[in-house]
């Protein structure tokens, strides 16, 4: 008894016996040939200006303040033996661009932005207070619920949701 059923699922994939031939393809947006085109813009920003990380990748550079060697790597760390006695390792070799932020060096491609100042006293901050004291036994306002004050934890209701009358 053959299958009544398909057991490859949708979409069907073409081979050589059912093949419909070519689809229509969308039209390039490109007409250029690849490397005449990165010359021109938006392409060539991309290469224009170098990064902070593929500056410090080229053979030509040199960084006057990284350290050398591991003597180096210690005299600049900000470890105090004086103040900061018994130290870890890891926490004695912490140098000054982690810690601080006066360091005076560039480490990233951000440009820093200052927090707002904020004008509080400028602004006037309004106060609302209620005339009148509310109970703290009253009900009024709080969120519908069995086991509110009101219902002597939850036990004082009746089968049917009604109250039960003293």
């Amino acid at each position: 008894m053959p299958f009544e059923r398909d057991p490859f699922p949708f979409p069907r994939f073409e081979n050589d016996v059912t093949f419909t031939g070519e689809k229509k393809h969308k039209k390039l947006l490109c007409t250029r040939p690849a490397h005449l085109a990165q010359i021109e813009q938006p392409w060539c920003r991309l290469n224009d200006g170098a990064t902070l990380t593929s500056l410090r990748r080229n053979v030509v550079y040199h960084d006057e303040e990284a350290p050398r060697d591991s003597l180096d790597l210690h005299l600049k760390a900000m470890y105090n033996q004086h103040k900061e006695f018994l130290k870890t390792k890891n926490q004695a070799l912490f140098q000054r661009e982690t810690l601080t932020e006066d360091h005076g060096r560039v480490l990233k491609n951000r440009v820093r932005k200052e927090p707002p100042k904020d004008d509080v006293e400028k602004e006037q901050i309004k106060v609302w207070s209620n005339s009148q004291k509310s109970s703290i036994h009253s009900i009024e306002g709080a969120i519908e619920c069995h086991h509110n004050a009101s219902t002597n934890r939850g036990y004082s209701r009746k089968h049917d949701g009604g109250f039960y009358s003293a």
